[in-house]
């Protein structure tokens, strides 16, 4: 559609996107709670938060205006950052069509929009020693940038056992003969900007409105090793049942976030 829209005016349409991700873990004891906690702080503190959302907005094509930062006690931190655009180069329109963004390691750069944000989100149940870390990032857009182009550079920068995604278009936009536009680009699922990887390692599910521009995909990852759940301690120093136990308790509160509800 962006290929033949001659717009009048500038393109006012808003496009967010609302990322989130879930790691899980299991630490037994109270010391190893809190050591998971403070390993979280330390691994996404604000410093680091800041420098991936500065390649958010590289990837979308943003210029920074000003950066706001916070970590925070006794944990967690926030990253705001206020972007704006450059015109959209016309010899570049996969800017804007479906497919996959850049890997973190392979990041480059060019425009800019509105706002970034990131807040992080760790925390413990004491009664089963189920630990859950969560990370909100919000991109919203106006123009021709899309938020969307982020979505590799992020699955990939974090371990996530569960991520949710919600994309809409907002408000609308004029063609030079005056008609209203409410979407300016073809998408019929997030899904369609995400890597081949990325859809092999994810049960994933969709809820998409498309007479309102909505779209919601989740993921949950398919591969379960325990270990890899172990905080403080290893499949190897448990027993059979313990084991048995602690997956059972992990594969209920990765179900119960992946569908929202609390299961029996």
């Amino acid at each position: 559609m962006t290929d033949n829209l001659r717009l009048h005016g500038f393109n006012n349409l808003t496009s967010s996107l609302s990322f989130n991700i879930y790691d899980i873990c299991y630490a037994k004891t109270e010391e190893q709670r809190a050591a998971y906690i403070d390993y979280i702080d330390e691994l996404y503190n604000a410093e680091r938060l800041t420098q991936i959302l500065k390649d958010v907005t590289n990837i979308i094509g943003a210029h920074v205006l000003n950066i706001a930062r916070q970590d925070y006690e006794p944990h967690g931190a926030s990253v705001t950052i206020l972007i704006a655009e450059h015109e959209l180069d016309e010899a570049n329109p996969e800017k804007t069509e479906p497919g996959p963004g850049p890997l973190p390691e392979t990041v480059v750069a060019h425009l800019d929009k509105s706002h970034v944000t990131v807040h992080s989100y760790p925390e413990s149940h004491p009664d089963n020693g189920i630990s859950t870390f969560r990370l909100d990032i919000d991109v919203s857009t106006c123009g021709h940038i899309s938020p969307l182009k982020a979505l590799n550079y992020l699955i990939h920068s974090f371990d996530s056992d569960i991520v949710t995604m919600d994309y809409r278009v907002r408000g609308f936009t004029r063609d030079v003969d005056g008609k209203k536009l409410f979407i300016d680009h073809d998408i019929a699922s997030i899904q369609d900007y995400l890597a081949e990887d990325t859809k092999q390692a994810y049960q994933m599910m969709d809820v998409n409105v498309y007479q309102d521009n909505m779209f919601h995909t989740k993921m949950l990852l398919k591969d379960f090793e325990l270990d890899n759940y172990l905080f403080g301690t290893s499949r190897r120093d448990i027993t059979f049942e313990e084991a048995r136990d602690i997956e059972s308790r992990l594969r209920k509160e990765m179900l119960e976030i992946f569908y929202s509800r609390n299961l029996d």
